[in-house]
């Protein structure tokens, strides 16, 4: 796979970026399989896509909202999706700085290893472009999480994702597997779990639940063997309010009990 040219800004934030960002350890590397591969882990606010990008083995892209690689589009997203649940009382701050951030996002984004992603009919070219990055050999980040809790580790995953591995069988009639990882920044540690294969004979329904329900699991078993620490969530909120690993407390299971 060709190197992607990047400029030279984005070259020196990336530099200050790994210089001062804790230095992360990956355990379960050996897991990883030899060829492409879809790693899916905890979002942990701008952890996942940090150490996603600095610390994923191998060749790799990572799933990036597209909204946040377009300057009209950032502060509307980055206020909504990072900051709207902060204290009423300084919200203002954080939409001033949902504008300030405009020019650097779009500047990290579009020249770091991401591919867009979209919801809205320009989803097919995040899928085909995906399907094209795993056909060179790249390992594809994606972090599903959206607002419903799944338990104190993570929120439930959005399962449209689990597609793309139809697209690569459809296209190769090669079966790709999911890698659950952790990321645990009060451990400074990235953990990759065992792949999850997916099976191009089930329905896609049936092969997105089963591959969610699977990926949360093994994310939340990972976590929870861990000693005791401090879980960075999906959502930006106050850090008074992070959850710690264990116990367990599921939240989407109860719901659908019964």
């Amino acid at each position: 796979m060709d190197e992607k040219k990047t400029t030279l800004l984005y070259r020196i934030i990336r530099w200050l970026v790994w210089f001062f960002y804790p230095k992360i350890k990956v355990e379960g590397a050996e897991d990883l399989p030899e060829g492409p591969c879809v790693v899916v882990g905890n979002h942990s606010q701008m952890n996942g896509p940090i150490a996603g990008e600095l610390y994923t083995p191998g060749v790799h892209d990572i799933w990036c909202a597209g909204q946040m690689m377009e300057l009209k589009e950032v502060p509307a997203y980055a206020y909504q999706d990072f900051w709207s649940g902060k204290p009423r009382s300084v919200r203002w701050l954080f939409r001033i700085a949902s504008y300030l951030i405009a020019p650097l996002s779009v500047c990290i984004f579009n020249n770091a290893h991401t591919i867009p992603v979209y919801h809205d009919e320009r989803i097919i070219r995040t899928f085909r472009l995906t399907v094209e990055r795993l056909n060179a050999g790249s390992r594809v980040v994606i972090f599903p999480e959206h607002d419903k809790k799944y338990n104190n580790i993570v929120y439930d995953f959005q399962t449209k994702f689990v597609d793309v591995a139809r697209m690569y069988w459809k296209k190769t009639g090669q079966a790709i597997s999911f890698v659950p990882m952790y990321l645990a920044p009060a451990l400074k540690t990235m953990y990759l779990g065992e792949p999850i294969p997916f099976d191009p004979q089930a329905p896609i329904a049936r092969e997105r639940e089963r591959i969610c329900a699977a990926l949360m699991d093994a994310i939340t078993a990972m976590a929870a063997a861990l000693p005791e620490h401090t879980v960075v969530p999906y959502r930006n909120i106050p850090k008074r309010d992070y959850p710690k690993n264990r116990p367990v407390e599921v939240y989407a299971h109860e719901e659908t009990a019964g």
